[in-house]
């Protein structure tokens, strides 16, 4: 045990070189061995996964015009619909998923999810004013939860250390895969659809409504090949013994869901004490405080009330999560590390999560509608299908190169470099910082789609943000640890960042303006990540013991 504590530090264990040489080979109970074929094999059908997963959750942009025009919505209210109404629920489910994904079936938690959120996407194509489409995005937000803890505990268990990042990059490329698809498969559905029915077709149902219904069912179906995954052992990819089995599985995710639902909170953080009962009291007021505020200013009930519930909600989970398992909350929330990567890495997607909803919209307003006004002949590229197929597709292509090449390079510096992970995320934020400005004020939709060619380094930072998380905790805490750097990427950059553009675009009638708005993130997150990059390496090297001077049993 001695030595596989020393496993973070320089040394080399039996244990070790036993994980390193396991690929090879099938261990004694038969089961495929770490980073062979069958972790391959994996690999490709949660990469297609994540693809339905974010088909599902970014076909709105492409629909989004017609939309806004169909139930009298504003910027405002579109960006809550894409990031709000997802993020907030996406992110609070999370944390109970992720821990079940902890103690449960990886890949009964992951197909039950899929067939979830699929279903939900249909039902939004079955909505007809704002509250049902909000609702159903709910539900989409709720079943998506459990997908990233399964495939990344999963994935981290199929695959050895020194090419996790690699095959978590892989993973994620699915996310720019799926986004692309779905502005191409939006743009024809719709084109088709109301081509063949101009007023409405069966059930009275418009082009827009089809979309979600053509995305949604397909990933029905595919949960069922997901259940047929083999389940892979905990902790063998490290030489780590395998946890025992959990007990009481379903009394531990009630108690979960309890601990970050309101007002179930208040019940389940009672036991603990007064004083943890007070301060949770306290912050609830803090944040219905804050909630009124904000709603004062900007009129935006639904954000807010959402937004500050989620907020209310993380913060109960994290105090319940220190009083029942301390090693977790330990190696996550107190961590420092961990929780600048979590704002670091949630500021860089509040500026993509924006830039992929936001640029469509933008360019069939700015250039499609009044080039097709004016009359005469259009460039062959100024229509809205050529525009989602150039957008969605290098949206695909650019963002898989970006987050395949992120995460190999991330892997070769660190192995030179214990903290080089971070200065490769670091170029996600440097370098499309020119690109947008650029691509926001031109004049010419030729500039506007070549300009957002070097927007695919935006991309470099995902799997090097899944490695980083998961490097810093035990495999048993994988699906808390991906939970809680969710809550980042969600809650702050989905949450916040589309709301935040659609803000800016109602208070100033300019939507570019709203988009250029985003780049006033950029020193929050270069000043985390600088951080990030000087804390990391001791973090890492001191995992096991943090987690045993906690009281982990290791």
């Amino acid at each position: 045990m001695a030595e596989l504590a020393g496993s973070d530090g320089a040394s080399t264990s039996a244990g070790q070189a036993g994980a390193a040489a396991e690929p090879q080979a099938l261990v004694d109970d038969g089961h495929p061995p770490v980073g062979g074929l069958y972790a391959k094999y994996v690999l490709s059908v949660l990469v297609l996964v994540y693809a339905i997963n974010f088909i599902d959750r970014q076909i709105l942009a492409i629909l989004a015009e017609d939309i806004k025009r169909d139930l009298g919505l504003s910027d405002a209210d579109l960006g809550f619909l894409y990031g709000t109404a997802f993020a907030v629920f996406y992110a609070l489910f999370g944390i109970p998923l992720g821990r079940l994904a902890d103690n449960w079936v990886r890949t009964r938690l992951l197909s039950l999810g899929l067939f979830v959120w699929s279903g939900m996407t249909a039902l939004s194509g079955l909505s007809t004013n704002f509250m049902q489409l909000s609702a159903a995005r709910v539900g989409v937000g709720i079943g998506e939860a459990s997908a990233s803890p399964s495939a990344f505990s999963m994935l981290s268990d199929w695959f050895p250390k020194e090419k996790r990042a690699t095959a978590l990059a892989v993973y994620s490329a699915g996310l720019y895969l799926g986004g692309g698809v779905s502005l191409l498969i939006g743009a024809v559905v719709v084109k088709a659809w109301n081509a063949a029915y101009p007023v409405a077709g069966p059930l009275g149902l418009v082009g827009w409504q089809a979309a979600f219904l053509a995305v949604g069912i397909p990933g029905m179906l595919l949960a069922f090949w997901v259940s047929t995954l083999k389940e892979p052992i905990r902790g063998r990819a490290e030489g780590l013994p395998e946890p025992a089995r959990v007990e009481g599985v379903w009394r531990k995710l009630w108690e979960d869901v309890s601990s970050v639902i309101p007002p179930l909170t208040l019940v389940h953080l009672a036991p603990f004490g007064a004083r943890v009962l007070g301060t949770n009291i306290a912050v609830g007021v803090a944040f219905a405080a804050l909630a009124a505020l904000l709603i004062r200013i900007t009129g935006d009930i639904p954000q807010w009330v959402a937004v500050c519930i989620g907020g209310y909600a993380v913060t109960s989970w994290a105090q319940s999560l220190k009083q029942r398992d301390a090693p977790t909350y330990a190696l996550i929330w107190g961590t420092p590390t961990f929780v600048l990567a979590l704002v670091g890495f949630g500021s860089i997607s509040f500026v993509g999560y924006s830039l992929s909803f936001w640029a469509a919209p933008y360019a069939i307003r700015t250039f499609v509608v009044p080039m097709a006004a004016a009359g005469g002949p259009l460039p062959w590229y100024a229509n809205i299908e050529v525009v989602a197929v150039i957008l969605g597709g290098w949206g695909a292509a650019g963002g898989f190169l970006g987050v395949v090449t992120g995460g190999i390079v991330s892997d070769w510096v660190k192995r030179r470099n214990p903290g080089g992970r971070i200065l490769v995320s670091a170029l996600a934020t440097l370098v499309p910082a020119p690109f947008i400005y650029a691509m926001f004020t031109t004049q010419s939709l030729g500039w506007f789609l070549l300009f957002n060619i070097p927007l695919a380094f935006g991309s470099l930072y995902v799997g090097i943000a899944a490695a980083t998380t998961q490097d810093l905790v035990l495999p048993r805490m994988r699906g808390a640890a991906t939970a809680t750097y969710f809550i980042g990427t969600t809650l702050l950059g989905l949450g916040l960042g589309p709301y935040f553009t659609g803000m800016v675009s109602k208070a100033t009638g300019d939507l570019g303006t709203g988009v250029l708005a985003l780049l006033l993130m950029a020193p929050v997150t270069l000043t985390c990540l600088t951080l990030v990059y000087r804390k990391l390496p001791l973090a890492e090297a001191t995992r096991i013991e943090r987690a045993r001077a906690s009281g982990e049993a290791i």
